[in-house]
């Protein structure tokens, strides 16, 4: 035969402390779940900072909706589109390019630079392109479809394409090579894809 188990009887103070042990591990467990689903659905204590420093395009676009044909590759690109003539903003900014893909080190591999117009280059810059620029793509920029992404933003700009062809960030005319260069390197840390 077992002998019959006798337990301890417990006092009402014991029993008040051991409900509010089991609020408190509840409140911890579940009270965080609670207060993100609250920030998120009513939109409070959201950070208004970024760490980026381009545009952030989260919309889906693509580099045919911009108008861009050829040279599709599966690496990151650094693609500057120039609607008109290359003038100096669009020279610039293809020197940026390249400057940033060469900063890119080891993983420099998993990018490239290309330049994009709409208009054909004159003779001598495109004389000096192939002869300083020789890994840079170039294609074509389809106008329409240009300024309809594009939208007022009128002059050369630097686009971060990910391997599939999406718009990712996109940067002006007057933008820090140190940043783009910065943006492009946690991109390409996180990313599992290029």
């Amino acid at each position: 035969m077992n002998p019959a188990i006798t337990l301890p009887e417990v006092s009402p103070s014991q029993r008040r402390r051991g409900r509010w042990q089991l609020i408190l591990i509840v409140a911890v467990v579940i009270g965080p779940m609670v207060l993100a689903s609250a920030m998120y659905q009513w939109r409070f204590w959201v950070p208004e900072s970024r760490s980026y420093h381009g545009e952030l395009l989260g919309n889906g676009q693509t580099r045919a909706d911009l108008g861009v044909t050829g040279g599709e590759e599966a690496r990151w690109q650094l693609l500057v589109t120039a609607p008109g003539a290359c003038d100096a903003d669009c020279q610039q900014l293809v020197f940026l390019a390249r400057q940033i893909h060469i900063g890119l080190n080891r993983d420099a591999s998993r990018a490239s630079h290309a330049l994009a117009s709409a208009e054909p280059l004159s003779q001598a810059y495109d004389t000096r392109l192939q002869r300083e620029y020789p890994q840079l793509s170039r294609l074509r920029l389809q106008l329409q479809s240009y300024q309809r992404v594009a939208g007022q933003s009128a002059g050369a700009q630097l686009w971060i394409v990910d391997p599939h062809g999406n718009l990712v960030l996109r940067y002006g005319a007057g933008s820090k090579g140190k940043a783009i260069l910065d943006d492009l390197r946690h991109l390409l840390k996180i990313s599992q894809i290029g």
